[in-house]
């Protein structure tokens, strides 16, 4: 099973009980979803593998639903947001010899700093 099928299920599955009127009625009201999701998925962080597993996958499954609801295909989401990530990625690892060693505190710092560079640069159309 490809990686994507498991998000157009879920659309699926949502499109289906929204034929049927099973379906939110207002876009606020997944805003308020999403968050409860979140933070349900916060306090199952802290339990099982499976606790979080089940807990992650009501986020990913509000998150297709707002998808659905803003008219955005999740899969492609997703995808612009991989090759977003390895666009700014790539600018930071192609700077790694000017970074402090692993394990150092400052390393982290240093990464992020690239990544906001990463990120103005995007904007500004020269990355």
């Amino acid at each position: 099973m490809s990686g994507h099928e498991p998000l157009k299920e879920a659309m699926d599955l949502q499109r289906d009980a929204a034929a049927l009127g099973f379906d939110w009625r207002h876009l606020d009201e997944l805003w308020d979803k999403l968050a409860e999701e979140v933070g349900e998925l916060q306090q199952a962080a802290c339990g099982s593998r499976d606790e979080a597993e089940d807990e992650l996958g009501d986020l990913l499954f509000m998150a297709v639903n707002l998808a659905r609801h803003l008219r955005v295909d999740p899969v492609s989401a997703l995808a612009r947001t991989n090759a977003k990530f390895s666009r700014r990625f790539a600018y930071i690892t192609a700077r790694l010899g000017a970074l402090p060693p692993i394990g150092d505190a400052r390393r982290l710092d240093a990464m992020e700093a690239l990544w906001q560079d990463a990120k103005r640069l995007e904007k500004q159309g020269a990355l």
